[in-house]
Formats: C-alpha cells, sequence, structure tokens
C-alpha cells in the first residue's frame, strides 16, 4: 500500500513539474505574440524582458556592480551561450549597456528603465496609502461609535 501511494505521488508530482512548464511556455509564447502586436512603452518592454527568470538572475547580479560575460557565467551556472543571449536580449531593451575593456565585455545596469518602473510602483504606493487612511478613518468611526453605546 505505501508503494502504492509513493509512486502514486511520485506520478502526480511528476504531472505537476511537467504542467508547470508547459504553463510557463505557453504563457511567455502568448505574451511574447500578445506584447509584439501592441504599440509598447519602455515600462512594458522592461517588464516583459526581466521576467524570464535568467535575464532576471542576471539583472539581480549587475545591480551589485558591472560584470562581466565569464563572472555572470561563473556565478549564475548557466553556459556562456545563454548568458550573451540574455545579455543581448537586456541591451536591445535598453536594460544594459556594455563598454569593452582589453578583450573583455563589461555589462551594467541602465538606470533610466529601472527609474521609470520605480515611479510606476510608487504610483501604487500613493493609491495604498490613500486606501487604507479611509480604512484608519473607518475602523475610528466604528470605534467612536462603539464607546458611545452602552
Amino acid at each position: 500500500m505505501f508503494m502504492l501511494r509513493a509512486l502514486m505521488w511520485s506520478n502526480i508530482r511528476r504531472e505537476l513539474l511537467i504542467y508547470k512548464k508547459t504553463l510557463y511556455t505557453l504563457t511567455c509564447i502568448y505574451t511574447k505574440m500578445y506584447i509584439s502586436g501592441m504599440n509598447t512603452t519602455t515600462m512594458q518592454l522592461t517588464l516583459q524582458t526581466i521576467s524570464e527568470p535568467n535575464r532576471f538572475n542576471i539583472v539581480e547580479l549587475l545591480k551589485k556592480g558591472p560584470r562581466s560575460v565569464s563572472e555572470i557565467v561563473q556565478v549564475l551556472n548557466i553556459g556562456q551561450p545563454q548568458v550573451s543571449r540574455h545579455l543581448r536580449i537586456l541591451g536591445e531593451a535598453g536594460l544594459v549597456r556594455s563598454r569593452t575593456k582589453g578583450q573583455l565585455r563589461i555589462y551594467s545596469l541602465e538606470a533610466q528603465p529601472f527609474q521609470d518602473l520605480d515611479a510606476w510602483f510608487d504610483s501604487f504606493s500613493i493609491l495604498w496609502e490613500q486606501r487604507l487612511d479611509n480604512f484608519e478613518d473607518y475602523m475610528l468611526d466604528i470605534k467612536r461609535k462603539e464607546d458611545k453605546s452602552p
């Protein structure tokens, strides 16, 4: 009985993993097709570009400072061709720039696209601050009414 349950859970986990990979792939395909048909803004392009996990990890690494391709390969433990491809895509989106230092290409982040995202996220914090202020007023009104009643 135990072996049957273990086998069943193993099959369920495998099916779930396949489902997750399929869902991620289909989501990426749909998003790329949808966004390529739109007139995208820089912000949308930034979000689309960093939505891929390896590119996100490269951005996180470059946040700490400029790096060469070989350093990125070493830290992230992915192949040099994949890192170069992701850096090319990040560059085309305007998120990274490169400079040559001898025979090395050193990559660093461009600030402007991330400043645009930061400003956009700030607009949501203003919205939530207003909503939380309204909620606080509502809760104070309820407390006052409870205090007045015998």
